[in-house]
């Protein structure tokens, strides 16, 4: 079973969402896609100062196995990359919610944060898969 931490957040395209004191939120993906995926060889994110829209991609993440779209959760902008996953991408399959965040997103549409799911909800949908 896929590790699911309960202060996040997710969304149906398995990012995490992880909210701070200042609305900015931090992004990565989950537990579940990490493994799906396999080996993670590259990720691809938007630049700093990028505006992004929520359900929509703006990024890739490739494995051994495919090259699949990153769906922003939340709208808003790119306020910082985690330049750690450039020089070593496995990180994000040895710590999915820890060291292998993708993203931090500022300016966010806090209501949309209400159509995320919370651990329970996304347990609940990846038993469904």
């Amino acid at each position: 079973m896929s590790k699911v931490p309960e202060q996040l957040k997710y969304s149906k395209e398995h990012e995490w969402v992880s909210v701070s004191d200042d609305n900015i939120v931090r992004v990565g993906v989950t537990d579940y896609a990490q493994d799906s995926l396999g080996d993670i060889v590259f990720v691809e994110a938007p630049e700093v100062g990028t505006e992004v829209t929520k359900d929509a991609a703006f990024g890739t993440i490739e494995s051994v196995k495919a090259v699949s779209d990153i769906y922003a959760p939340i709208s808003g902008n790119i306020s910082s990359q985690n330049s750690a996953i450039e020089s070593d991408p496995a990180i994000v399959n040895s710590d999915p919610y820890g060291e292998g965040w993708l993203v931090e997103i500022s300016d966010i549409k806090t209501e949309e944060l209400d159509s995320l799911m919370t651990s329970d909800q996304y347990q609940e949908f990846l038993s469904s898969l």
